[in-house]
């Protein structure tokens, strides 16, 4: 009796299983509660000689271009901030028209659930 009860219980779990992978398949895995793909924040201002400020962020946690948009959508939401995220590298480059403390830029990109381990300035 306590087999067929282990074995249901199993089954029960394989079957939610597959059916969480096979959504992350389909949606990737932000997108995994059925959420479509988001939409960037658009910057204005795209010219890197206004930035006097850049830096790199070390982002970890990214997985998808999901992950990848709402760090991007997280720092273009700042005043004077235009960042662009690689996915693969997972660095984000972060132009900036006054310089941000490192503590308000790791707190923006941590409010959108990923941790920033590393910031490396960049001298114009």
């Amino acid at each position: 009796m306590s087999t067929a009860a282990i074995c249901i219980l199993l089954i029960i779990v394989c079957v939610f299983g597959i059916r969480s992978y096979l959504k992350r398949l389909t949606l990737g895995c932000c997108g995994s509660s059925g959420e479509k793909a988001l939409k960037r924040i658009k910057v204005k201002d795209r010219d890197p000689s206004h930035y006097p400020c850049q830096c790199i962020l070390k982002v970890d946690g990214m997985s998808c271009g999901n992950c990848a948009v709402r760090v991007e959508n997280a720092l273009n939401a700042m005043d004077g901030v235009w960042a662009r995220v690689n996915l693969e590298s997972g660095e984000a480059v972060v132009y900036m028209k006054q310089d941000y403390e490192d503590k308000a830029l790791k707190d923006a990109v941590r409010a959108c659930g990923y941790p920033v381990f590393r910031i490396d300035r960049i001298q114009a």
